[in-house]
Formats: structure tokens, C-alpha cells, sequence
């Protein structure tokens, strides 16, 4: 049992704390498995151990019960009537007759001179070891059981009991058989013990993963369903879900009702507000027709920035109101297109060639109308600069597991130096004047992305003029 007392010290620490950390961003899925493959090696080996102490006990019992029936043999043998000295004879095994067997027995008179050492003829000539420690005096009929070693060296168990003939005194006998027949046989209990607690092993891990596959698969399909949502191919979770999953499917479901009616509500309100501040704008426009002609143009210039400056706050709240919307993905290439098409038409003046590069299934989460007032004013920008070619190019880029869209716009026009670039980003500012428009387009832009989590920048152009790139949220389908 001194294998058990040995494994007892380090099972009775805890797993240290940073034992699991590597874990911690794993799934449930790997998690469980390592989990129960750990534990379940750690019940085996423990279970093992303790079958290989209490197998080797028994095999050492039922050892010295056979040792003890051989010098059980000789002690009648010398309580028999007759000389106490005389030669004992062979006691029922061949083995004893044979030298150097590994099968020996003795009988001495305690503190005995040699010419009293009774020996069987296996030990040819030699001694066994006492199973008394040196300078320990032993209890009088007590039975010893221990190993020693042969006169060859060999291993043996030993068995060492007293005995007292009465006026002819007391003798010590000692009984030993090979050791390597219990290591033996404790190798191939052993051996036999692995193999069946490694097939054990192998079909409770297999069984482990099949219950963690059924186990998790209302996880997987709640995860499907959110993943559905996300790309837009639904806009509620279905199915019946176990008792434990079922409130947390029915919250998801009532908190994407409560936002499709906030979402609802924000866009009736935008609308009403901008309907209410363009009608009274316009009043204020006709009405200034009939006042002096400097006064009129200057209510009409302040007028249209007003409007202007409406436009984009309300832009900005729908925006923000829409963006990141559950289940909302929009086609990249479709509006790239139209928008190509569109400020073809616009600047047939300057004969510009605008070129659209987009794979078919590259998407925008978002909505629709947002990339157009994006990616709208970006191609505007790059038209009213541009000497004669506008180049749109859309991807989709990983980035730490989660996919991105990139739009790059670049002009052949003059670009912009280093320092004007952050300044042009700013609300209202304008590089020439006398170029129509409010300033607001990169600044709605960049405000835009932003809301998507996503960012605008400006760089220089491989075509030598200005290149803008717009980083949003994606979705490859």
C-alpha cells in the first residue's frame, strides 16, 4: 500500500489555479473534454493504483500462505517423536531438492552454531537471511514475512516463524520461494490492467464526446439562429429549446422585438422632426422673394445652410439610431454600381471614367441607405477633383476573426498634402471655395463610420491624387 500512501500527498493539493487558464477562451465544447479527459485519467490512474497495491497484497498473501503450509510441514516434523537434531527428509516439494531452485528452507536453534543448521538441499550449502532487523530482538512466536536475498542473489519472499519443542528447546524456521514469481505475475495483472483501462478509457472518452455533441446542441442551434440573424436571413429565433435554454431564446426574441419598435419609433420621430423644420424653411425662403434683393439672397444663403446643417443632424441621429442593427446586410457592389452610373451622368462634362472592382457576395452590415450617403459622398469628392479616372475597389478583409469591408476611392487629381488631410475630415471645411458644396460631405462620412464602429481615412493615391479608404463592419455571406 505504499503506492497509495506516495499518491495521497499530491492528489490532496488542489489543481493549481492557472492550471486551467489556457482554457478560458475555448469553447464549452473543449472545455467539457479536457475537463472530463483529465478527471476521468485521474480516476483511472487512481483506480489503478489501487488495484495493482491490493492485487499485489494478495498475491503476497496467498504467497505466504503456501510458504507457511511448507513450514507448518516442518515444524511437525520436528515436534514429532524422535532427535529434534536428526534430518527432516523432504518435506512434499521436489523443488527443495534441487540445488539453487529459488525454493529453500532452513530450521536453526536461535544463537545456533553452524553444526545445528538444518538446510534443505536446494540451498546447497548456504544460509538464508533472518527477517529479524540486526540489534531487534524478536517476539517470540510471532510469524515474519518479508524479502531477502538468495545465495545467488535471486530475490526472495521469506517467511520466518518460531517454534518451541518443549525440553528440546526452540527453534527458528524459515521458508523462502522466488520474488520473481509475484513480480511476475503482478507484471502481467498489471499489463492485462492498462490494456482493459485504456479501452476503458477510449470508450469513455468517446461516450464523453457524444454526450457533450447531444448535450450541446441546443447551444449550436441557439448560436445558428443569432448567426441567421446577423447575415438577415431571419429576424427571430425559432424552435422549442430545453427548459434551461427556453427563457434565454424568449428574452433574445423579446429584446430584437423591442428594438425593431425603438428603431421604428426613432425613424417616425426623424422623419416628423425633418418634415417639421424643411416646411417652415421653405416658408421662410418664398416669403423672402418679396423683400429687397440683398435681404432675399441673404435669407436664402442662410436658409440653405440651415437646411444643410438639418440634413446632416438628422442624418447622423437616424444613423445612429440604425447602426449595427441585428439582421440588417446590404450588397457592396449593387450601390457601387449605381453610384458609378449615377456621377458618370453628373460629370459627362469632364468625360471622367469611373471604375467599379467588387466580388460578388461582399456585404455591408448596415443599412442600405447609409452606404449610398457614404460611399456617395466619397466618389463625389473624388469626381470634383479627379483629371479624368475615378477608381472604387471593395473587399472583404479578416481581422481578428471578424470580417471588414474596405472601400478604397482613389482620384487622379492633385491630392491634398499631409496636414490638410485631418483638417479636411473636420466639420464644414472645404480645400476650395469656389468648388460647390456645404463641407460637410467627408465630415458626414467619417461621422457615419464611426457610428458603425468603423473609420475614414485619407491617404495618398497610387494614381498621384487622394485616396479614400472607408473601413466598415462586414459580412462575406
Amino acid at each position: 500500500m505504499t503506492g497509495l500512501r506516495a499518491l495521497a500527498k499530491p492528489l490532496g493539493k488542489t489543481v493549481p489555479a492557472g492550471f486551467w487558464k489556457p482554457l478560458a477562451g475555448r469553447s464549452i465544447a473543449v472545455r467539457l473534454a479536457v475537463s472530463s479527459v483529465f478527471w476521468s485519467f485521474v480516476i483511472l490512474l487512481i483506480a489503478g493504483l489501487i488495484l495493482s497495491a491490493v492485487y499485489r497484497d494478495n498475491t503476497e498473501r496467498a504467497f505466504d500462505q503456501r510458504l507457511l503450509v511448507f513450514a507448518n510441514t516442518l515444524a511437525s516434523a520436528l515436534v514429532a517423536p524422535g532427535d529434534p537434531d536428526r534430518d527432516l527428509g523432504p518435506i512434499g516439494d521436489p523443488r527443495f531438492e534441487l540445488p539453487l531452485s529459488g525454493w529453500y528452507w532452513e530450521v536453526v536453534r536461535p544463537n545456533a552454531r553452524e553444526q545445528n543448521i538444518r538446510l534443505s538441499k536446494s540451498l546447497f550449502g548456504g544460509q538464508l537471511p533472518s527477517l529479524v532487523p540486526q540489534g531487534q530482538t524478536p517476539r517470540f512466536g510471532e510469524i515474519r514475512r518479508g524479502y531477502g536475498q538468495a545465495p545467488d542473489e535471486r530475490g526472495l519472499r521469506m517467511v520466518e516463524r518460531d517454534i518451541d519443542v518443549g525440553q528440546e528447546g526452540r527453534f527458528i524456521i524459515r521458508v523462502a520461494g522466488p520474488a520473481d514469481e509475484i513480480e511476475g505475475s503482478i507484471r502481467n495483472f498489471s499489463f492485462a490492467l492498462l490494456v482493459t483501462f485504456a479501452a476503458l478509457g477510449v470508450a469513455l472518452g468517446a461516450s464523453t464526446l457524444l454526450q457533450i455533441r447531444f448535450g450541446l446542441q441546443p447551444l449550436i442551434k441557439l448560436r445558428g439562429a443569432l448567426t441567421a440573424i446577423r447575415r438577415g436571413e431571419a429576424d427571430r429565433i425559432p424552435g422549442e429549446f430545453p427548459r434551461d435554454i427556453a427563457p434565454l431564446a424568449s428574452e433574445l426574441n423579446l429584446l430584437l422585438d423591442t428594438n425593431r419598435e425603438i428603431l421604428e419609433r426613432a425613424r417616425t420621430q426623424v422623419g416628423n422632426l425633418a418634415h417639421a423644420l424643411k416646411t417652415p424653411l421653405s416658408i421662410i425662403v418664398n416669403e423672402a422673394e418679396s423683400a429687397p434683393e440683398d435681404v432675399a439672397a441673404k435669407v436664402r444663403e442662410q436658409a440653405a445652410l440651415m437646411r444643410d446643417q438639418v440634413n446632416y443632424y438628422l442624418d447622423r441621429a437616424r444613423a445612429a439610431a440604425l447602426a449595427g442593427t441585428l439582421g440588417t446586410l446590404t450588397e457592396v457592389e449593387p450601390v457601387l454600381a449605381g453610384l458609378s452610373r449615377t456621377f458618370v451622368k453628373i460629370y459627362r462634362d469632364k468625360d471622367l471614367d469611373i471604375a467599379v472592382q467588387c466580388l460578388a457576395g461582399v456585404k455591408f452590415r448596415g443599412e442600405r441607405q447609409d452606404l449610398e450617403e457614404m460611399a456617395g459622398n466619397l466618389i463625389d469628392n473624388a469626381a470634383k477633383w479627379a483629371a479624368s479616372h475615378v477608381s472604387v475597389t471593395a473587399s472583404r478583409v479578416e481581422d481578428l476573426d471578424r470580417p471588414w469591408l474596405h472601400i478604397l476611392i482613389d482620384d487622379d487629381g492633385p491630392g491634398l498634402p499631409e496636414e490638410a488631410r485631418t483638417e479636411m475630415l473636420k466639420r464644414g471645411r472645404r480645400l476650395d471655395e469656389t468648388k460647390p458644396g456645404s463641407g460637410l460631405g467627408l465630415s458626414i462620412v467619417s461621422d457615419l463610420a464611426a457610428l458603425y464602429r468603423g473609420r475614414l481615412r485619407l491617404e495618398p493615391s497610387p494614381s498621384g491624387g487622394l485616396r479614400a479608404r472607408l473601413e466598415l463592419p462586414g459580412d462575406g455571406g
